[in-house]
């Protein structure tokens, strides 16, 4: 007889214990054991046995699972499982999935294989069924026409169970929720439509969620400086790029903006210190009802000067885009309230434009694009999938659960926004159009805007660091399971992956630029850099700041209740606070960006993989050194946070989640 030894770890996750014993059949390349009944597994624990043979059944290829159903059924979550051969071989099974049934489930063996490298017929068998169950487990929906695909479910309970929230964070996101409305309903104030008596008023609506950088905003809100400084590092820093020429339709002139012949305006654009934000993608879209009240939403353009001592300043505002007698360009020379007025519809407008374009589509909707695709084309085995699969994190949940609780007809967004439901459709329509590879790749984004050269960018600075130390970490796996560029050609897993992206993602657009095959691994490296950073980096820069931004309304107005003025001169504070969202509009904005920029419990930093998927030496070697290199960028941005007043930390590796989770 030759003995096996095994042992099962079963995750520490609420209800991960079973009081089931399951039983385990180990499968070689020479034979196969009898099924042995392994010990009652609790939540967390690690236990051991042993499971002999006859002979030697030879290399295992995988092993088979199986929960009986006793007197009721309850989950069991095996996170792995590892065999010792009498040949002192060492067999990794990472399993991470929940089980809630008594059927035979099958687990390939740890070791990651490519297509082309996947020879044994146990194991090609093994993988072919594993993705036909796949494919029907991961289907494609249309949510709405001429925006990305999603993951076909009818139900929180229809996703599959392995990528379905912890029972702990869904009742920390449930109640976190419920907590907010019920404090809101205490105060009367959720389902109020009175207008602010004054601005100081909005401070109770939340006074006891409080932010260093909502405090500072709250502050500063009203400063030309704070304006021009949040395109930089605020939750938007994707729409400034550097102005070499004046759009047709933004007619401004030197005598307009450099007074008393201090500077020209061609002379400051040739020495690259004019900036234009322009907020065109608004342009004509429905404005929504809210309350039974019409409401406002502009499309503005904003120009920017940084100045000697490097200073951000907006210099002019134009709020339509076609130049007309109705439709003045504010400066700050105007008036208080007209200036003041001008900015809050600038920030209200970028109020849509960064929940729909930037944070919605470009992270949240691409994400499960990258998810479903994954989940559907590859094995488990795959180099990829155990590289992507931690970068997936919830996504699929969170997703459904914004489609269903936030920008529905019945959700929380029409109820806020400017936009609506009629309008986000419009503005993530003309989002998807629009967008192009280069946009997803921060190098090449932050070349094509012009703004490599602008001082005081943090997100800037650190996300092309955080994009090097990603692309290095891809770099050294994939060239790791590929040695040339035909082995990348001839990956069928691979190219379906890229295929359904492509189709289902950016809905077959050769305009965009995003490749509907990899040709060469250069090729794929850098796509699969676009991906673990857009997952991660880019969706923390866009997503955790949103109460530090938002939390004081004045700043971020979800809505505006009165159209911009036609004239100037004819606005007062008492027009201004017409203007702003009523309170109970107020109050559900800032209780939904609260639980969206609310860190979870079980948040999970970027670089650090509980789940061991890749069981190679160097491999793991290569997740040692990139969440070394992590650690020693947060150590940087730690060290040049200090000297700030305003701390940029929404790039920060020990910050930044793994994945889209919240």
């Amino acid at each position: 007889m030759v003995n096996y030894k095994v042992t099962v770890s079963t995750g520490n996750l609420a209800n991960a214990g079973t009081f089931n014993r399951a039983l385990i059949k180990l499968v070689g390349t020479d034979g196969e054991s009898r099924r042995k009944a392994s010990s009652y597994t609790r939540r967390g624990t690690v236990s051991s046995f042993t499971v002999s043979c006859p002979v030697s059944i030879g290399k295992l290829v995988l092993i088979e699972l199986e929960k009986p159903r006793l007197l009721f059924e309850n989950l069991w979550f095996p996170a792995k499982i590892e065999v010792k051969s009498p040949e002192e071989d060492t067999y990794n099974f990472p399993i991470y999935r929940w089980i809630n049934d008594s059927k035979v489930h099958r687990f390939r063996e740890g070791t990651a294989l490519t297509v082309f490298q996947d020879k044994h017929h146990l194991g090609i068998e093994s993988r072919e069924q594993d993705l036909i169950q796949q494919k029907k487990d991961y289907r494609w929906e249309v949510y709405a026409e001429g925006i990305p695909h999603c993951m076909k479910a009818e139900c929180f309970f229809s996703l599959p169970s392995k990528d379905r929230f912890s029972f702990t964070k869904n009742i920390e996101v449930i109640s976190t929720l419920a907590k907010e409305f019920v404090e809101l309903q205490l105060k009367r104030l959720s389902k109020s439509k009175k207008n602010w008596p004054d601005i100081d008023a909005i401070k109770g609506v939340f006074c006891c969620k409080r932010t260093g950088i909502s405090d500072y905003v709250q502050d500063h809100w009203k400063e030309d400086t704070f304006f021009g400084y949040q395109y930089l590092n605020g939750t938007n820093p994707m729409l400034i790029r550097r102005c070499s020429a004046l759009p047709d339709n933004f007619p401004v002139t030197d005598d307009m903006v450099f007074l008393r012949g201090q500077c020209s305006l061609r002379n400051e654009m040739k020495k690259g210190n004019i900036f234009l934000c322009d907020y065109k993608l608004l342009d004509g879209v429905k404005a929504n009802i809210i309350d039974g009240k019409q409401q406002y939403l502009m499309a503005p353009l904003v120009l920017l000067h940084k100045t000697p001592d490097d200073k951000l300043m907006p210099i002019a505002i134009q709020l339509k885009q076609t130049p007309a007698d109705d439709n003045p360009i504010f400066f700050p020379t105007d008036s208080e309230y007209d200036w003041l007025m001008a900015k809050i519809f600038v920030r209200s407008a970028d109020f849509s434009e960064h929940q729909l374009n930037v944070h919605l589509l470009r992270t949240h909707l691409l994400a499960e694009v990258f998810a479903v695709s994954l989940l559907h084309n590859m094995h488990m085995v795959h180099p990829l999938y155990k590289l992507l699969i931690p970068h997936t994190r919830d996504t699929l949940e969170i997703n459904f659960f914004a489609r269903y609780f936030l920008i529905s007809k019945t959700g929380i967004y029409p109820k806020i926004a400017a936009s609506g439901v009629e309008g986000m459709m419009t503005i993530l329509k003309r989002s998807l159009s629009s967008m192009t590879y280069s946009s997803l790749c921060i190098p090449d984004d932050i070349a094509e805007r012009g703004v490599e050269a602008l001082p005081n960018f943090y997100y800037r600075d650190d996300g092309l660091k955080l994009w090097d130390i990603i692309q290095r970490f891809v770099q050294g796996v994939l060239s790791y399971y590929y040695k040339n560029d035909t082995e990348v050609q001839i990956d069928s897993e691979l190219q379906k992956w890229i295929s359904d992206i492509f189709e289902h993602g950016f809905l077959s657009q050769a305009c965009t630029g995003i490749p509907k095959s990899f040709t060469t691994l250069s090729e794929l490296i850098k796509f699969v850099t676009m991906v673990i950073f857009t997952c991660s980096g880019q969706h923390s820069a866009v997503n955790t700041g949103q109460y530090d931004y938002g939390g004081w309304m004045p700043n971020t107005p979800s809505t505006m209740q009165l159209p911009p003025p036609t004239t100037k001169g004819t606005t007062s504070e008492a027009r201004m606070l017409q203007t702003l969202p009523n309170k109970g509009t107020t109050a559900k904005t800032m209780a939904t960006l609260w639980l969206l920029s609310k860190e979870p419990s079980d948040f999970v930093p970027l670089g650090k993989y509980p789940e061991d998927h890749f069981s190679e030496r160097i491999p793991c070697g290569l997740i040692k050194v990139f969440k070394g290199e992590l650690e020693v960028l947060s150590a940087h941005i730690n060290i040049r946070n200090q000297n700030l007043d305003v701390p940029y930390t929404y790039m920060d590796p020990m910050k930044v989640e793994n994945s889209v989770a919240l």
